[in-house]
């Protein structure tokens, strides 16, 4: 247990936040709303440094942990606590909730207090769910996530925002109930308990294991998304404002993911070691055939939305290699592309703003008038495209370390994501900055504002950061992960 609860403070901050964004009143308040915003996402930012500066590297168990009973006749308890898995999402999230705040400081013009608080409640509820170590509790936060998400979508996004925002809505919540039904079987075969650290030491059959896994398979993939249940994530990024795809990018994406290791991995293990073929199969659809459908996207936002699913099948491939590498990789992997997707998908928002078109056929010559945007662009496409000395490299290097001690065909496969990556990505960076000046609309275009260098710069220094000093994020997490993998039997790095 800790004095000041600093996990509390991460989630409920920016929620209050939120909430005080709703009461600075209506239009007419629009600067005050924004100014309260900005002061309730950087403050939340800041009460989740200490989770980092003070977390001790060798300890593979939850720190920080807080417990309260909260629904005393069902045994279920307020339980927070993170681990070297978990405790960099916190900081990703609380990261990008300040970018994002910042992003639409000129951008947002109608209902701007609701637009603020659903972006702030929503970080609240992302942190509690990688804070959460009580199932009930993860699942409150798990599917409280979508309203604030659908809100955004319905609301500020494009013609088609209410087909997909429903979509979106649709697909989660109905991978979701099969997530709770097994946890309700859980729930009652740990003799009335909630907590997760409880369901990791069940001893289950494996006929029950393999039921349950699918139980949860289906709702963590649809939020991953990973083939064929990805349909959804297009639609939602096409029609989505520019800060609702980077959060959903950088964020709602990793939920899925993060729910793999969190609860298939340690809770149902023989399932997980006797269906990794299903799940390394699925994985490499995802890279390899997903990367060519994005060759042929036209949207610039459609595009990198499919390139998300491809570098997010590089998780999921790396969790069930069962070696330090693959989960450590992965893990890596979601984290470097919060950083690269927010990026690209703000450069896209920086270019919509000016032209409102994303269709890559509007563009060429973009760097004759926006020089310091082409730059920051370049350097986040390379990311993109996994170069070496940017954060897309380590994780997806690891992967293919970790599969490679599996198969060297696994390793092959895998690997062409470094091909398609480059291709998709620089064939479009080619077509909409380099050339010629296109059209008169290009020539008028002006460079960066403040704002938007603010936001593109600290992205960029974080991708350059964790690709010239990876150490920094991996030291923290590879206690916990030899843990979880010496608790599903299997050799540690």
């Amino acid at each position: 247990m800790v004095s000041v609860p600093l996990l509390s403070l991460s989630i409920w901050v920016p929620i209050l936040a939120g909430v005080a964004v709703l009461a600075a009143g209506g239009e007419g308040n629009a600067r005050n709303q924004k100014w309260i915003a900005l002061g309730g996402a950087v403050l939340g930012f800041l009460v989740t440094l200490p989770l980092y500066t003070k977390f001790d590297l060798q300890s593979p168990g939850f720190q920080f942990t807080e417990r309260e009973i909260w629904i005393e006749r069902f045994n279920v308890y307020y339980h927070l606590g993170v681990d070297g898995i978990s405790v960099l999402f916190v900081l990703l999230n609380s990261f990008i909730t300040i970018l994002v705040v910042i992003a639409g400081w000129s951008v947002v013009e109608k209902r701007v207090s609701q637009y603020y608080a659903s972006f702030l409640v929503m970080s609240g509820m992302l942190n509690g769910v990688f804070a959460s170590l009580d199932a009930l509790l993860f699942y409150v936060f798990f599917e409280g996530t979508l309203i604030p998400m659908f809100i955004i979508i319905g609301v500020w996004g494009g013609p088609n925002r209410v087909y997909a925002a429903v979509k979106f809505f649709l697909y989660t919540l109905l991978g979701s109930l099969l997530m709770l039904v097994s946890m309700l079987y859980l729930y009652n075969k740990a003799g009335g308990s909630f907590a997760i650290t409880d369901w990791h030491k069940l001893p289950l059959a494996l006929d029950v294991q393999i039921w349950l896994f699918f139980g949860l398979l289906l709702a963590f993939a649809v939020k991953v998304p990973m083939w064929p249940v990805h349909t959804w994530l297009p639609d939602a990024h096409t029609e989505a404002p520019t800060g609702g795809s980077v959060v959903l990018a950088a964020i709602l994406l990793k939920l899925g993911a993060y729910g793999f290791v969190r609860f298939t991995l340690p809770i149902l293990p023989d399932a997980s070691q006797k269906l990794s073929w299903l799940m390394i199969a699925l994985s490499l659809i995802a890279i390899a055939y997903i990367g060519l459908v994005t060759l042929v996207q036209t949207d610039m936002k459609r595009l990198i939305a499919y390139s998300s699913v491809s570098h997010m099948g590089f998780c999921t491939l790396g969790f069930f290699l069962f070696n330090a590498y693959g989960v450590e990789g992965a893990l890596v992997q979601m984290i470097s592309h919060g950083f690269v997707s927010a990026a690209l998908f703000l450069c896209i928002g920086v270019m919509y703003d000016r032209m409102h078109s994303r269709a890559i056929a509007d563009y060429g010559g973009v760097v004759n008038t926006m020089p310091r945007f082409a730059a920051l662009m370049m350097l986040f496409a390379m990311a993109n495209a996994g170069l070496p000395a940017t954060s897309g490299f380590v994780g997806e290097f690891m992967v293919i370390m970790g599969a490679m001690k599996k198969s060297y065909w696994l390793a092959f496969v895998a690997a062409t994501t470094l091909i398609l990556g480059a291709s998709y990505t620089l064939w479009m960076y080619k077509r909409v900055i380099f050339g010629g000046v296109a059209n008169e609309q290009v020539g008028k275009l002006k460079d960066l504002n403040w704002r938007e260098t603010v936001v593109l710069t600290a992205l960029a220094a974080a991708t350059l950061f964790m690709g010239v000093y990876p150490v920094a994020f991996t030291e923290v997490m590879h206690a916990s992960v030899n843990d979880l993998l010496r608790h599903v039997a299997l050799p540690k790095l």
